[in-house]
């Protein structure tokens, strides 16, 4: 017995050694990794400047060379922002062993000026202490006060807010007593988080790259350098990552999605490769769920089907999208936990048909209005008897519209199916109306199921317009910031479109919720994150104002 007990005893420190090796282990690599990134970010500062005093030395700049800082500056941004990031995971690892030695690194941070004497100073006094903290006594007297300044921004108003704890000292016992520093969006709270809300929001919801942002905010009065808001942007990451990890917890808890992609240019040596952002939104708003919307973002280099899979691992339900078959994994019998359900989007089947038959485009092309085709503009008219019916059900829950769609949609769908049929029948298989057809109706696999997913099911729709929507805002402000400067980048403008799309999702401003989240996030314990969920921050404001 006594050699079972040695045996058991031995096997459990061989454990908490192991267990010992491998938190150093991580926190050394937490440690390397910070290293790396603020190398980086070090040699391109370095890089930067190299390249404006050719500027200077030279003259004007050629519109290459200006077109170099503008991009040494954009790689610059995403490596001070990511340098952040890392700095704070590593002491953070450091954190959770206080008995451990931290291998010390140094970071080229940048120096931070002295605020503007013309900004007025706003006093935040910290309730003073009214008895001694040691003793008890009564009989303390001011002696002194720490002063913290914090830049804030109210909408173009520059101010320093000054908050103020004062020390008393004890004439009973000599002790001195002073009320804890409060704590802060980021460490030593320079920045208030109406700025760092501001500067994120131009940034990923205006599409502002910092440069510019810079720029403007010197025209103000304030100096700001691109890398003192880069680093704002990497601490902004890091302290609202538990409020994305809640929204992606609630958008892949969803029975049905919309997903859907765009391209995003990403730089790359030579000049720039086509990237990928995913969109994957939860919207039950169609059918009357009560869950809020929301959308998940994700960021890959490339389009290969690996990435879906990988975003989508672990979930099961009906996956609403176009026909790329990078899709097509998540729909087969063998996948874990279960094989999603395919729901094709009617818009773009649609789309191909409306492009044949639009006469007012044929007029802008200078095109004869006649020169379309019949069968294309028959086709149209048969889709959109469909979409007539689901906007006359759009909101109604999910057994009324199924109910509607059996009586009334699902006829029109089967004279649809058959006179496409004929009509595919007389045409060659390069004609531009049987491709639209095929699109439908491919030759190959069965395509027209998942089309008709809706007849069966209330809460499908019939289209996936929904992650269209998400997306727009990115198509339309991709020629503001031209490409992303890296692929940590790109993952930052997912994470950050990802906070801003659902709080839009929710009619709620962005900008808002995310300063008023930045505020109280550091005081909020684990428990009562969700509170800060855009939708429940609606709702507590919502109260506020009713009452």
């Amino acid at each position: 017995m006594s050699d079972a007990a040695s045996e058991i005893a031995r096997l459990r420190a061989e454990l908490a050694a192991q267990t010992a090796r491998a938190q150093a282990a991580e926190r050394d690599l937490a440690q390397a990794r910070a290293l790396a990134s603020c190398t980086d970010a070090m040699i391109q500062e370095l890089k930067l400047e190299i390249a404006k005093l050719r500027r200077d030395k030279y003259g004007t700049s050629s519109e290459r060379r200006a077109r170099l800082i503008d991009q040494l500056e954009l790689q610059l941004e995403e490596l001070e922002a990511a340098a952040t990031e890392d700095a704070l995971a590593a002491e953070e690892a450091a954190a959770q062993d206080t008995t451990s030695t931290v291998r010390a690194f140094t970071r080229r941070k940048p120096v931070r000026k002295p605020f503007p004497e013309h900004l007025p100073r706003e006093r935040v006094v910290v309730e003073a202490p009214t008895n001694c903290s040691c003793c008890g006594s009564d009989r303390i007297v001011k002696m002194g006060e720490d002063v913290t300044e914090t830049l804030e921004v109210i909408p173009r108003q520059w101010k320093v807010i000054q908050t103020v704890r004062e020390k008393f000292t004890c004439r009973a016992c000599e002790k001195i007593s002073q009320p804890p520093a409060p704590f802060h969006t980021i460490p030593r709270g320079w920045a208030g988080p109406q700025l760092i809300a501001m500067v994120a929001f131009d940034k990923y919801g205006q599409h502002q790259p910092l440069n510019r942002q810079s720029e403007r905010i010197a025209r103000e009065g304030i100096d700001l350098s691109l890398s003192t808001l880069a680093d704002l942007i990497g601490h902004a990451c890091a302290a609202l990552a538990p409020i994305h990890e809640l929204i992606e917890q609630h958008v892949l808890t969803a029975a049905r999605l919309h997903g859907d992609d765009t391209t995003v240019p990403l730089l790359a040596r030579g000049g720039t490769k086509t990237a990928r952002l995913w969109t994957y939104v939860r919207d039950d708003g169609p059918w009357g769920g009560s869950a809020p919307p929301a959308a998940l973002f994700k960021f890959s280099r490339d389009r290969q089907m690996i990435h879906p899979n990988k975003h989508l691992a672990g979930w099961q339900g009906v996956l609403q999208a176009d026909a790329y078959s990078g899709y097509n994994d998540l729909y087969l019998a063998d996948r874990a936990p279960g094989p999603a359900r395919s729901a094709l989007c009617w818009s773009h089947a649609r789309r191909k048909f409306f492009e044949l038959a639009d006469i007012a485009g044929n007029v802008r092309k200078n095109k004869p209005a006649h020169d379309i085709s019949p069968v294309a503009l028959e086709a149209v008219k048969r889709i959109d008897a469909i979409f007539d019916i689901e906007r006359a059900i759009n909101g109604m829950n999910a057994d009324a519209r199924l109910a509607m769609r059996q009586a009334r949609s699902r006829p029109l769908v089967v004279e649809l199916h058959t006179w496409l049929l004929e009509e595919r029948a007389r045409m060659s298989k390069h004609n531009s109306v049987a491709k639209a057809i095929d699109y439908l109706m491919p030759p190959k696999g069965d395509r027209w199921g998942a089309f008709t997913a809706f007849l069966d099911d209330g809460r499908i729709c019939l289209t996936n317009n929904a992650a269209e929507r998400a997306l727009r805002g990115i198509a339309l402000g991709r020629k503001s910031w031209l490409f992303a400067g890296s692929e940590r980048g790109g993952e930052r403008a997912a994470f950050m479109y990802t906070l801003i799309v659902s709080c839009m999702m929710n009619n709620i401003d962005p900008q808002a919720w995310m300063a008023d989240v930045l505020a109280r996030i550091p005081d909020i314990t684990v428990s009562r994150l969700p509170e800060l969920l855009p939708w429940n921050w609606k709702a507590q404001q919502e109260a506020v104002k009713a009452a």
